[in-house]
């Protein structure tokens, strides 16, 4: 596997790491402190999907550069 592979998997797998921890606050937010706490919802919901695209996007580099060294 070349080094730009591994690179684009680290990164792939650090951007879901970083959406799967977001996704958690959000969690907290609806378990914990709803209703209440609407008020941070859109702040984290935005940060959410930020986090999320992050992640799309480094897998779609990643699964296209997979595929171009097939």
């Amino acid at each position: 596997m070349s080094d730009d592979l591994k690179t684009l998997e680290k990164e792939v797998k650090k951007t879901k790491r970083l959406a799967s921890e977001q996704a958690m606050v959000l969690h907290d937010l609806i378990e914990d402190r709803l209703p209440d706490g609407y008020g941070e919802l859109m702040g984290i919901a935005e940060e959410v999907y930020a986090a999320c695209k992050a992640w799309d996007e480094a897998n779609q580099k990643l699964l296209a550069a997979q595929a171009a060294a097939a």
